[in-house]
């Protein structure tokens, strides 16, 4: 009784967090209609603060940071949206808007046609997607090949055969990608400048060289943390030093 009576208690807390949530969102986005875009951007932060984020709730936090011109704040919300949902045209319309109105300008290096075609197929799906379609290509293939054990014509037998085989070799892809993909997602970070003009320093230290300058709403991969320092790497190559307090990781 008492065990049936604490997961009601945990339900109805539960049930209550989200319909505070729910109204909060409605209420920021009241706000965000009557151009109230600081008290929007609070509302929906709470929201965030309470430990609940959605791409809808990244989505209107960025456009009311854009609205105000924040382009740093607005690109970070708009990336953060685009991870949950990587299909979403509005999102990536509304932060090729943003990114128009950085200042840097900066040229990516080309690929090679074998690196950029495997880069391409990798990011058809996310690593659980393409974990997914090896599952199933298994299945397939131990189908296939009982459908082949059991065939009595020799043509039927040579397609389920090579068929088998053809849905096994894509399974063993379907794992290479989906391995390319999560090590890709959890050893590469990239983080937005929100400082409106940074200076780039050789080393990981104010008295080091200055190399070049980066302004707000740039993106950038992080690859190494030393103290308060990132080193970052541009997308044609460029790396250097800035202060953490600078940008902000996704």
């Amino acid at each position: 009784m008492m065990k049936r009576t604490f997961q009601i208690v945990i339900f109805l807390w539960v049930a209550l967090g989200f319909s505070q949530d729910e109204e909060t969102f409605q209420r920021a986005n009241s706000l965000y209609n009557q151009e109230k875009y600081q008290e929007a951007i609070d509302a929906y932060k709470s929201i965030l603060d309470g430990g609940q984020e959605s791409a809808s709730v990244y989505y209107n936090l960025a456009n009311a940071h854009y609205k105000l011109s924040n382009i740093g704040p607005s690109i970070y919300y708009y990336e953060k949206a685009l991870k949950i949902t990587p299909g979403d045209s509005d999102i990536k319309n509304n932060l090729a808007f943003a990114q128009n109105a950085t200042i840097d300008s900066i040229d990516v290096i080309p690929e090679g046609f074998i690196s950029g075609t495997i880069k391409k197929l990798t990011n058809m799906f996310d690593y659980d997607g393409w974990a997914i379609i090896s599952v199933v290509c298994v299945i397939g293939f131990v189908i296939l090949f009982i459908l082949y054990y059991t065939a009595r014509a020799s043509s039927a037998k040579r397609l389920l055969f090579v068929g088998s085989w053809l849905v096994l070799l894509f399974g063993i892809f379907g794992v290479f990608f989906a391995f390319k993909q999560y090590n890709f997602v959890t050893n590469t970070h990239f983080a937005i400048i929100f400082a409106q003009e940074t200076t780039i320093k050789s080393e990981p230290n104010l008295r080091s060289e200055e190399i070049f300058e980066l302004h707000e709403g740039t993106k950038v991969q992080v690859t190494e943390t030393v103290n308060d320092w990132k080193k970052i790497k541009l997308a044609d190559g460029k790396i250097g030093w800035i202060p953490a307090t600078d940008l902000k990781e996704l």
